[in-house]
Order: structure tokens, then sequence, then C-alpha cells
């Protein structure tokens, strides 16, 4: 099993509208850097449960498919379903918890990749991954909602 990685930040809105917005695949190029396309393929109790992302990260351009796990407005867990010509494995969620009228929210991710890449690196890029898709969460969250930013990102 691949190492994961993981950090967390609070959002000020609570964990139905920070899932709302982590559900709402079609718009992740709007505000996810490098995704360029979401099509969501099949749908279980009302949520998304197989996407086609088309991924630009630089180095990384890809295409693959994740399956979903939904636990309510609480967790999203997903696999990857179908590999792309350089993704090899990728298993990650969203941990959602109500604090204060906000909601602490943890992304884990493992990434694995056909290129070689030293595990270090591999682990920095998967912190920048997390980070960054973190803080367009926050923002998309905070803007639908009309909430002030709340800042401060943890790492683990």
């Amino acid at each position: 099993m691949a190492a994961r990685t993981s950090s967390r930040i609070v959002i000020a809105a609570p964990p139905a509208a920070v899932m709302a917005v982590i559900a709402d695949f079609a718009a992740y190029p709007e505000w996810a850097a490098a995704v360029r396309a979401a099509e969501v393929l099949g749908r279980a109790e009302g949520r998304p449960s197989r996407v086609r992302f088309t991924l630009d990260a630089g180095i990384v351009r890809d295409t693959y498919v994740l399956g979903y796990d939904w636990d309510g407005d609480a967790a999203v867990r997903w696999h990857l379903a179908e590999p792309g010509s350089v993704v090899s494995l990728m298993d990650g969620g969203y941990l959602l918890t109500d604090r204060d009228g906000g909601t602490e929210t943890t992304y884990e991710l493992s990434v694995d990749v056909r290129i070689p890449m030293p595990g270090l690196l591999k682990r920095r890029a998967e912190k920048t991954i997390i980070d960054t898709a973190l803080g367009g969460l926050r923002n998309r969250v905070e803007s639908r909602t009309g909430a002030p930013g709340t800042g401060g990102g943890d790492t683990r």
C-alpha cells in the first residue's frame, strides 16, 4: 500500500455546503487547478459513483476514472476504477467534521504514476495537490455561501 499524504483546513460553512461543492464534479474545472474536465459516468443513491477526469498537471496529463463511496455529508472516499496512461493508483478521501459553525476538512491522498519518481518527490507532489485542492475548495464553498475565510491550513 502506498503511503498517504494528508492535510486539513477549516472552511467557514457547514459540512453539507462543503459536500455539495465536492459532489458537483461538473464545476471542478472552475476551481480545481489541474482538472480540465469531469464527467459523471454513474450515480448511486443520488450522488456520483463513477467520474471520468481529464487532468493536466504539467508533466502529468491523463484521463482516468474514479469510483466514489459516500458517507452522507461526513466523508467521501475514492479509488482508481480505471487507470490512465500515467496514473496507476489514486486513492483518497475527504473527511468533514463540524467545528463551531465551520467544517474541518481533511483530505487524504495516495497517488502513483507510471513515470519513475522518488518517494520524497511523489509525497511533495501529493502535498501540493492536496493543499491546492483544499484552498480551491475553501474559496469555492465560501464564495457560494458568502462566508468570510477562516484561513488556517494545518498539515500532518
